[in-house]
């Protein structure tokens, strides 16, 4: 840093959004060690190293994917992704993996991918010791409470919660191999380790939805895939389910979760336009949807908006309300003293289409693009040279090779 000056970057003229602080509206943001150090209307631009002029472009807190898939140093059939490949490109600095790892395999995972990892990498703990995918999750001798929760436990700065999915309650039933087995055992390692319950599900005659989101689910607990084909959301005339208001008054919190078969316009929108909206947008994002029909967050979050749900909102599905959801309130924000994760965002208006899993068509007029990501204050992303100097103009340094 030079003598005079205060802050490493200056984010200048842009439109910040944050709706944790209610800003929607022209800010500058100085960002000193990797950390917010001022956010203000006008930032005197000799006052910071760096200063990069994101006038016409939307400034928003870091985005935060729920739900992912990024055990890609172990895992079955190929799953997940690499996540610092798929996360700055889309502005988003904080991702969930799902479950993808249960208690055998969750060291593996933190040494392998979270320690080394750019993205800030958070997890939900399957309820399946050996994770996700295979036969073994139709055994309920996998699931093991304290097992799962011990590992939550010992590691609670990185674990959020307890997942489960993909137990499909075929019968016969027996006292062990019960419909709400893989629920149940779930439900019992989120008590013991204090944190909340994911849940991917299907109903059976046997195991209603109403039942999963009116009696099972305790508050705070989060119901993911919410828009997918299986789920009775809407009543016989199309509207909004009132279980569906009645279980987030109770404190359930519906999360997204499109993945590559699990959203669908003619329940979301309806859904949206009779005053439901889930708290939260996520991808699902896997190696089977990643060039299909999820594509990365920003896609995923452009869907939302041209159904209608206002452009802050949409970031605060994004961003804050997420951060909330994981147990991490000091995330999704722009306030002075957090981190400086952060995006810078082109809307973009025209004539846009996206598709949902059934490869159904939305045309609408709105679309985000990424052009920039910071994490910890860092620029990570930058494909147009935003914050670059003309090459012309570059200093002598420019030239050098590193080696």
């Amino acid at each position: 840093m030079t003598q005079g000056t205060q802050y490493d970057l200056l984010l200048k003229n842009g439109h910040t959004v944050c709706p944790k602080s209610g800003v929607n509206g022209r800010r500058d943001i100085a960002i000193k060690d990797g950390k917010i150090a001022a956010v203000a209307e006008d930032i005197d631009p000799s006052s910071a190293v760096q200063v990069v002029d994101v006038n016409g472009y939307l400034v928003t807190p870091g985005i935060i994917d729920i739900h992912v898939h990024v055990h890609h140093t172990r895992e079955p059939e190929g799953l997940s992704v690499m996540a610092d490949s798929h996360s700055f490109r889309s502005g988003v600095t904080t991702m969930v993996d799902t479950g993808t790892a249960g208690a055998r395999h969750f060291l593996h995972f933190k040494r392998t991918v979270i320690d080394l990892s750019k993205t800030r990498i958070f997890a939900f703990i399957n309820i399946v010791d050996q994770g996700m995918i295979g036969d073994f999750e139709q055994d309920p001798r996998n699931m093991d409470p304290e097992l799962a929760a011990s590992i939550v436990q010992a590691y609670p700065d990185i674990c959020v919660g307890i997942k489960t999915a993909h137990y499909w309650t075929r019968e016969p039933f027996d006292d062990l191999h019960t419909p709400w087995a893989a629920v149940d055992r779930a439900l019992e390692a989120s008590k013991l380790c204090g944190k909340p319950l994911m849940v991917d599900f299907w109903p059976r005659p046997e195991r209603t939805y109403p039942e999963l989101i009116l009696e099972k689910m305790q508050p705070g607990d989060i119901h993911t895939h919410v828009f997918a084909q299986q789920f009775p959301v809407l009543d016989e005339s199309g509207k909004p389910a009132k279980y569906m208001f009645e279980a987030q008054k109770r404190g359930i919190v519906f999360d997204l979760g499109h993945g590559a078969g699990s959203f669908w316009f003619r329940l979301a929108q309806p859904a949206i336009e009779g005053g439901f909206v889930p708290a939260s947008i996520s991808t699902d994002l896997h190696v089977r949807n990643v060039h299909g029909v999820v594509v990365d967050m920003l896609t995923t979050m452009n869907k939302v908006l041209n159904m209608g749900v206002p452009l802050e909102e949409v970031i605060r599905m994004s961003t804050i309300n997420p951060a909330q959801e994981i147990g991490h309130p000091e995330l999704g924000h722009l306030t002075v003293g957090s981190e400086a994760d952060v995006a810078v965002l082109e809307l973009k208006e025209g004539e846009f289409s996206f598709i949902d899993c059934g490869k159904a068509k939305l045309k609408g007029n709105q679309k985000l693009e990424c052009v920039m990501t910071l994490r910890a204050g860092e620029i990570v992303y930058d494909p147009s040279g935003l914050s670059m100097p003309e090459w012309k103009e570059a200093p002598a340094a420019y030239w050098q090779i590193n080696h």
